[in-house]
């Protein structure tokens, strides 16, 4: 089971939920927190966010189980949804869900690659993993903190998908069978385009031209204005 390192979270009724009241507790050093499930009324409570970022961090993450008291009970929950400052990364609330140890669960696993690809160490490809994490239906208790893709055979050009993940009794697969987890494929490279020599002068050139063109074609007309104003006054005087 993915148990938690914290055993025992306690947690404090509480009231009113404006921002106001959010901040109130956050500047008391807990923060605002939902619990619900097993067919309970949902309760609005308190914890303290240190312990719950523990819990995230864990090698079983939001997928760990641990013991919780609130409203006078006591029952085994786990995290299913969180809010954290975008900047600072401090946690600002939490959603609980109360657990059913008899009870079937799905959650998301993440997917851990082992081994080394002999197309990686003889072919010169790279390994490049698609899929992070990978949906499962099992009991609580039978909750893996990861679950492991062996590369070990995998060679250039070939792909791991989800069915090729191991398979107990315990847990059902509910991503695609299909859904490619990694595979090895070329190095990719990177074009980088290379400026043409000359290539500046030759933009830089171009332009004089087309201005000595349109002086040319300006210095023609003026000649060509003159020579007319010149055949007027010759037939005046004849």
């Amino acid at each position: 089971m993915a148990t938690a390192t914290e055993k025992n979270i306690a947690t404090q009724p509480r009231t009113g939920g404006n921002k106001n009241d959010a901040r109130r507790l956050r500047r008391e050093g807990m923060i605002p927190a939902v619990l619900y499930g097993a067919g309970l009324a949902p309760l609005t409570i308190a914890v303290d966010p240190k312990q719950m970022k523990r819990i995230l961090g864990s090698e079983s993450g939001h997928n760990s189980i641990f013991d919780l008291v609130a409203g006078g009970d006591s029952g085994k929950a786990m995290i299913v949804d969180w809010q954290a400052d975008p900047v600072k990364g401090v946690l600002l609330h939490v959603d609980l869900k109360r657990i059913a140890m008899d009870q079937l669960l799905t959650v998301s696993v993440p997917i851990s690659l082992k081994g080394e690809a002999p197309g990686v160490k003889i072919q010169g490809g790279i390994l490049e993993q698609m899929l992070r994490e990978v949906e499962i239906e099992c009991l609580p208790a039978d909750i893996p903190a990861h679950i492991e893709g062996d590369v070990s055979k995998l060679g250039f050009g070939e792909t791991i998908r989800v069915s090729d993940l191991p398979r107990t009794d315990k847990i059902k697969y509910i991503t695609d069978g299909n859904q490619a987890v990694a595979h090895v494929t070329a190095v990719k490279e990177v074009v980088v385009a290379t400026p043409v020599e000359g290539a500046e002068v030759a933009a830089t050139t171009a332009e004089p031209e087309v201005i000595k063109k349109g002086k040319q074609e300006a210095e023609g007309e003026a000649a060509g204005g003159e020579k007319t104003e010149k055949a007027e006054k010759s037939e005046k005087k004849k």
